[in-house]
């Protein structure tokens, strides 16, 4: 089981994304994403988001809104669950060197065109509702099966 946090930073009808294409062994490589990451022993969901935004945009969130659970389940062999968060107040300089990746502000009408992994365009429209989300997606590998939610 791994946890882990994944933020979309909005700003002016943008969203700042990274394109995962810096490691080959990456295992989101030629994907978009939102920022985010693994926990580190001890932290609770805000402190993950708040440090692994920090780290690999540079940005200082502040006030992060929880969303909702992502359950990945059987995605490349693992088991994953992520605490999905929205924020629009930040501050601090955007790297310009990112590690993971190359970091972008896209239009949000634009998004759902990104090489996005297959579970993304159905979770996405939800962080717009005001409603919590528990969603479980299984995967077999990096091939997507079947979905569910329940919004609360």
């Amino acid at each position: 089981m791994i946890l882990a946090t994944l933020c979309y930073v909005k700003q002016n009808d943008r969203t700042l994304m990274i394109h995962r294409n810096k490691r080959p062994d990456d295992i989101h490589a030629g994907k978009w994403n939102g920022l985010g990451g693994k926990f580190e022993a001890g932290e609770s969901p805000e402190d993950c988001v708040i440090r692994e935004v920090r780290e690999e945009s540079g940005l200082t969130i502040h006030a992060p809104q929880f969303h909702g659970l992502l359950t990945f389940t059987n995605f490349k062999g693992n088991n994953w669950y992520v605490f999905v968060y929205t924020v629009n107040d930040f501050s601090g300089e955007l790297t310009q060197d990112a590690a993971e990746g190359g970091l972008a502000w896209i239009p949000d009408d634009e998004i759902l065109g990104l090489p996005l992994w297959d579970s993304d365009p159905i979770f996405l429209p939800w962080l717009e509702q005001e409603n919590f989300f528990s969603a479980k997606f299984n995967y077999d590998g990096e091939r997507f099966v079947d979905y569910t939610v329940v919004f609360y």
